[in-house]
């Protein structure tokens, strides 16, 4: 019996690795880069100055209490529990304000936190909560798209609610900004948190890399079962690799299959996502391992000393486009240090910062998007990846269940792979 294929060790090749592997099918895995991950993964440089070697995440990401399926992957290859910091879903910015979701039964919990935040007036409290509500009796469902800003000033969401809870989610999660995010989405996000179950809103923050969370595990996992691994070997003929294989998945960013197989490639904006990395004397610290920032260009900044033991390490974000996009890295680092001090009320110059710009990081998610089928015209060909997910942005998440998907087809197709 010839093996499967899969193109791309991203979180997404890595889930279609697993399942298929635990299923007995045996893979051959193919990573272009020299660490499994894709666009959430470990990468290794250089510090500015004194030359040394430091690793660092080529992008900061929070998972969600909603993301099932990854974390029954993560369970299921052995990846330990305290690998995440799992806490109820808090947003705390610094300059004061502070919404944090009650330990009780969805929707109490965001109801009563929303009620008692720190900084939100109560008639916009009262408002967000009758939103929620209004928004459950359509079970979180629009008749016809439209943009996210759309969606909230028809529901008078703005003020204080928008600038602190909606518009930052929307962001964090779609990574596109409130003017052009699809509302369509952006609803299934508010679903599948907020009301959900409880537990579903709570974060989920990396205490290890993001290679070691889930990618590193998944390989071993292959390996252990008979799989092959091949790190740093690009794919590029896709014709040539079927006819190896019993059948492929192919698990890359679209602006990848543009060049592997154009046919099945469709044409995208896409967002970035900017991750700057501020390095202080290990005394520095955030008050909290996740701090929000409201008024310039970082959105959140991470305490990496908290998370991953890197003493004095702060990671700052900035989702989405924006005039950063037209910065130089060194200018940018420093405007970031600028707000970080302005916000912590005084810090000492970073000992080195370096900036690490995705500037494809995912698709724009835009109202009416196009999505391609996982299937394609190809016999034996099958998609995965977050941009194939037609309800859900594009989260590691959506990539994990798009590789589910992707190895549930192959099985589909080939009925002798299952045996």
């Amino acid at each position: 019996m010839r093996r499967v294929a899969i193109v791309g060790a991203g979180y997404a090749g890595c889930a279609a690795a697993v399942a298929l592997a635990r299923r007995g099918v045996r893979v051959r895995l193919f990573e272009a880069l020299a660490v499994p991950g894709g666009r959430a993964r470990r990468i290794r440089l250089r510090t500015p100055g004194d030359g040394r070697t430091v690793e660092l995440d080529n992008g900061q990401h929070v998972l969600a209490g909603a993301y099932t399926e990854l974390g029954w992957l993560m369970h299921t290859i052995g990846v330990p529990q305290d690998a995440v910091l799992r806490m109820p879903l808090e947003l705390r910015y610094a300059d004061g304000f502070a919404l944090r979701a009650l330990w009780l039964p969805a929707p109490l919990g965001l109801a009563g936190g929303l009620l008692a935040a720190r900084g939100l007036p109560l008639g916009e409290a009262l408002g967000a909560i009758r939103f929620l509500a209004r928004l459950g009796r359509t079970r979180f469902r629009l008749a016809a798209d439209e943009t996210v800003a759309a969606l909230l000033a028809r529901h008078r969401q703005g003020g204080r609610a928008s600038h602190y809870l909606w518009g930052p989610l929307c962001v964090a999660a779609l990574n596109t900004p409130p003017a052009r995010a699809s509302a369509r989405v952006f609803l299934a996000v508010l679903r599948d948190t907020l009301a959900a179950a409880s537990g579903a809103s709570d974060l989920l923050l990396p205490r290890t890399d993001l290679s070691r969370l889930f990618p590193e595990p998944a390989c071993e996992f292959v390996r252990a079962r008979g799989g092959e691994v091949r790190i740093g070997e690009p794919v590029r003929d896709l014709a040539a690799l079927r006819a190896a294989h019993e059948a492929v998945i192919v698990a890359v960013g679209p602006h990848q299959l543009a060049r592997l197989a154009p046919e099945l490639a469709p044409a995208y904006e896409y967002q970035p996502i900017y991750t700057c990395y501020l390095q202080y004397p290990e005394t520095v610290h955030l008050a909290l391992p996740m701090l929000g920032l409201s008024r310039g260009l970082v959105q959140w900044a991470f305490d990496r000393g908290a998370l991953t033991g890197e003493k004095g390490r702060i990671a700052c974000v900035i989702s989405a486009e924006g005039e950063h996009q037209q910065m130089t890295h060194t200018a940018l680092a420093d405007a970031c240090h600028r707000e970080l001090a302005a916000a912590l009320g005084g810090l000492p110059a970073p000992l080195w910062a370096r900036v690490i710009a995705e500037k494809r990081a995912t698709i724009a998610c835009t109202p009416g998007v196009p999505r391609p089928s996982a299937r394609t015209p190809i016999p034996g060909v099958v998609l995965a990846g977050d941009y194939t997910e037609a309800e859900y942005p594009p989260t590691l998440e959506a990539a994990v269940r798009s590789g589910l998907r992707a190895a549930e087809l192959v099985l589909e197709d080939r009925p002798a792979l299952a045996r």
